[in-house]
């Protein structure tokens, strides 16, 4: 099973619409097919990112309209399970887009995003796609589409969660593209912008200990020549 899901990524990637990063304004910005680089601290851009509510109301008019016509919705009868299903995927969109600030980090091998309150998005920068991540509860991809990094996370419940995460030629903005779809609705698409800003320096260090769990200390300051770092617990 996993070597099919793996597949039909690879088939994703190299099936994309070719207008896909000409219809994104920060892809489109780019003169290079090299590897972007993504490194830095992000904020989110609220006055240029998608807000859910409207692109729930938005897909589901899109969803009227194909009844209207008599399109087939994927063999599912009834209209008013299609539009839960809608509603489930774009709270569930809502959910694991909440975060405010990313932080990411990259290095000629790799490329980690760090997301608040949720698990780590890691990939290589090579051009082999890679199987990152599998459990009982679903499978996660990663992969590049030309500049543009992707993760596909395919849950056990059958449903199908893409991020697709691109940066301007500037490095002073990014998007990402959530996309949540499974068998029974058509696909809900989320889109966020973010810029880039100045973190302010972590005032605590922090190391994991076998006997003491996670033991953090004061960060030296610059100008603290020679003073030790206070300890305590978190």
């Amino acid at each position: 099973m996993r070597t099919l899901l793996l597949l039909l990524f690879a088939a994703s990637l190299s099936a994309a619409s070719p207008g896909f990063a000409a219809e994104d304004p920060v892809a489109s910005s780019r003169s290079s097919a090299a590897r972007p680089d993504f490194s830095g601290s992000w904020e989110r851009d609220f006055a240029r990112s998608d807000s859910w509510e409207d692109e729930l109301q938005r897909t589901l008019d899109q969803w009227n309209r194909l009844v209207d016509r008599g399109v087939d919705g994927g063999g599912i009868s009834s209209s008013r399970r299609r539009v839960g299903n809608v509603v489930a995927n774009a709270r569930l969109a809502e959910l694991i887009t909440r975060q405010t600030t990313i932080q990411i980090e990259q290095d000629p091998y790799e490329i980690r995003i760090k997301r608040w309150g949720d698990a780590d998005l890691v990939c290589s920068t090579a051009n082999n796609l890679e199987d990152t991540f599998n459990s009982p509860h679903g499978n996660e991809y990663c992969g590049w589409d030309r500049s543009q990094l992707v993760f596909e996370i395919a849950l056990e419940s059958g449903v199908l969660i893409t991020h697709r995460f691109s940066v301007d030629a500037t490095r002073e903005n990014l998007s990402m593209m959530t996309t949540v779809s499974d068998r029974r609705s058509i696909p809900f698409n989320l889109r966020q912008f973010f810029y880039r800003y100045d973190a302010p320096a972590d005032a605590y260090e922090c190391v994991q200990t076998l006997s003491r769990g996670q033991v953090c200390s004061m960060a030296p300051q610059v100008g603290d020549e020679g003073e030790a770092p206070v300890e305590s617990l978190r």
